[in-house]
């Protein structure tokens, strides 16, 4: 004979409590069409969006970006130079919006990680099942004395393309010949390991031309960097005389700054600029510290696999943000990393077991007009980090024609991850 058992007031909580945790872990019946949210409209937040509707046409995809505009950083170098012109850096996201996610042109100012739910500068809320982090980098100016949003007004940072960047180059063409240009580069990690040397050498192609007495110093936090001997030899080459580096062990890294006088403070001296770039320490963008995926470091630990926070739940973070080992801070990287999130979304919303992924990556630096070099990569997760798997960097000693097909494949490269994102 069957034994009836009345539910204990234990059962009934024990109960809810099941059903409310079954309610986080899917979306509801009301609302059984998963919602994903993508805070940051660069290269790794567009991929992932759209790799995300490619994948299941089915999801609610909402790319959260206040600007209307993206202005892209690869190829901003040769804007400083006055080789390009800034509209060519720029792209809306309307295309974006044609694949069927929503645009939200707002600023989100708040994460609700255990309401799931993103506050808008506007006032409004979004909830998610999902989201996806891919705020690119803030400046950290409290990392720097004398240097912040003011003084970056009169020593440029111009690592983030735009207004920064049309800045620098004003303040290059009104430089008078003979005039000291100082790059202050700061310790890794940092977006674009390579750029402040492709910098220096672009703005020695323009004062070559335009103010030969003019001279670059190179003041580095760093001892090495990447593709450094292609760099140095292009420097020989081209601008002999013209680019000095002072590296971490002869004393390069920056103290301070003094943005009233344009005096920068080394370890071992200080250093008066006729135009002074100043590229401060980096951390993850702020509404990841927001939300709570930023550790003591201001970078984002993931998962490498999924690229799940590890601090905050149904959350992840991709691009310049993360803390992603071996594989460089570029626009190449986001993308891949935003492509490989969005497939890893949807096998977990199917309750399927993610796949390792396997991430490509390259990074092209044009030195002058017709001349550039590369670093190409494939990156896996090892050891609960990236790492190299394989790696291709370009001949030191390669032929100039060599060089100008690499330029030719730096054009399109650049069409190409601006067509994925934008197109």
């Amino acid at each position: 004979m069957a034994v009836t058992r009345h539910p204990t007031r234990r059962d009934v909580v024990r109960g809810a409590a099941a059903v409310a945790a079954a309610a986080l872990a899917r979306p509801s019946l009301a609302q059984a069409v998963p919602r994903i949210a993508v805070i940051g409209g660069g290269f790794g937040g567009t991929a992932c969006a759209r790799a995300l509707r490619r994948l299941d046409a089915k999801l609610q995809v909402t790319l959260i970006e206040p600007n209307k505009t993206f202005t892209a950083c690869p190829f901003s170098n040769e804007v400083i130079a006055g080789l390009r012109e800034l509209p060519a850096q720029q792209f809306t996201y309307d295309k974006v919006a044609a694949d069927g996610i929503t645009i939200a042109a707002q600023a989100a100012t708040k994460v609700d990680a255990q309401a799931r739910s993103i506050a808008l500068a506007n006032g409004t809320t979004l909830a998610y099942d999902r989201l996806v982090l891919a705020p690119g980098i803030d400046m950290h100016f409290d990392a720097l004395p004398g240097y912040d949003e003011a003084a970056a007004e009169k020593m440029p940072h111009a690592w983030k393309a735009g207004e920064q960047t049309m800045l620098l180059r004003r303040q290059l063409e009104a430089m008078d010949d003979g005039g000291l240009v100082v790059i202050a580069v700061p310790a890794a990690p940092l977006r674009c390991p390579p750029a402040p040397y492709e910098r220096a050498s672009l703005i020695a192609h323009y004062l070559k031309a335009n103010k030969p007495k003019s001279k670059i110093l190179v003041l580095d936090a760093k001892d090495n960097y990447s593709q450094q001997k292609l760099f140095e030899k292009a420097w020989t080459e081209l601008y002999p005389g013209m680019i000095e580096r002072i590296a971490l062990p002869q004393g390069g890294r920056v103290t301070s700054v003094d943005p009233a006088t344009n005096e920068i403070v080394t370890d071992f001296g200080n250093y008066t600029a006729a135009v002074a770039n100043v590229i401060p320490p980096q951390r993850a963008g702020r509404i990841a510290e927001i939300a709570g995926a930023a550790d003591h470091t201001g970078w984002c630990p993931i998962d490498p696999v999924t690229f799940a926070s590890k601090l905050v739940p149904n959350v992840h973070v991709i691009g310049d943000a993360a803390i992603a080992g071996g594989i460089p801070k570029s626009a190449s990287a986001a993308a891949a990393q935003g492509r490989a999130c969005a497939a890893a979304i949807i096998n977990t919303l199917a309750g399927k077991a993610p796949e390792t992924p396997r991430l490509d990556g390259a990074c092209y630096n044009t030195v002058a007009p017709g001349y550039a070099f590369s670093l190409k990569g494939i990156y896996q997760p090892k050891e609960d980090q990236y790492a190299e798997a394989e790696v291709t960097t370009s001949p030191v000693d390669a032929p100039r024609e060599v060089r100008q097909r690499e330029a030719d494949q730096a054009i399109e490269w650049f069409k190409a991850i601006t067509g994925e994102a934008f197109g």
